[in-house]
Parts: C-alpha cells; structure tokens; sequence
C-alpha cells in the first residue's frame, strides 16, 4: 500500500517497520501486560520514492530522531489503543516528510522608507524634547 505525501510522490507502506513496544507512564493495573506503544522506523537511505533534496532536508529537521545508519525513528504512546498509536505515528511521519519537502521561501531584505525614517526621527526628537523638560535645570537648559 501506498502513503501519499503530495501529488508529487509517497511511501509504500513496505518501508515502515513498526515495533509495538510498552507505554512508559501511569496505566493502573494493565501497563506492565500490554504492549500498545509503537515505534515506528522508517530507512531513508533506503528509500527510493524520494528526491535527494527531500532526502537532505529530512536529515537536518529530524536529526535528533535519526540514528547512525539513517534511520528515522517515531515512537507514538499518546493513546492507549494499538491501533490509535500507529495512526499517530504514521501522521508524524507523513507530516515530517512533508515538512521537508516544503520549499523555503528566501526572504528578500527590505529597507524602511523615506517617510517611515522621517517619521522615526521626528518621534526621536519629540522623546528627547520630553525628557528634556524633565531635568532638574530645565529654565537653564531652556535659555
């Protein structure tokens, strides 16, 4: 089965292990049997379906989430069902993904106006006028 990341290209569902393992944290009675915790391992390196760039950038958002031989790891345990963990999971990663393949903007630098300098100035003055009229010898200052 195929996972869509955008029209332009997917996963298949052949390239995610996943792995059900304990949820840490409270659970009464029936933590410590149950497995419903997923983790979730995605080869990058092996994918084929991916573009280099995509590839690249996927290295530098999920880095902390990647180990030594590239492999993307999530670990989803917000639900107490199996099933919810795993749709979870695959959400993230989908969402990842597609946060690499999103291109960056470049900013381009712009200046402030002529009016908005003007204007700045003007305030500067009007504060510094303010202030003035503040001071101890102001009559001195004045004169």
């Amino acid at each position: 089965m195929k996972i869509q990341i955008n029209p332009c290209f997917f996963i298949n569902e052949e390239e995610i292990g996943e792995k059900f393992i304990r949820s840490s944290g409270p659970g009464g009675q029936k933590v410590n049997k149950t497995s419903t915790a997923v983790q979730l391992s995605f080869n990058i390196n092996a994918n084929k379906t991916l573009p280099t760039e995509v590839k690249a950038k996927l290295f530098k958002i999920a880095k902390n989430r990647i180990n030594e031989r590239g492999i993307l790891i999530i670990k989803a345990m917000r639900y107490s069902t199996r099933q919810k963990n795993r749709e979870d999971a695959l959400k993230r990663l989908v969402k990842i993904i597609e946060k690499a393949a999103f291109e960056d903007i470049e900013r381009i630098p712009t200046k402030p106006s002529l009016s908005s300098r003007e204007k700045r100035l003007k305030e500067k003055k009007k504060r510094s006028e303010i202030k003035k009229l503040r001071q101890k010898d102001a009559s001195i200052l004045n004169e």
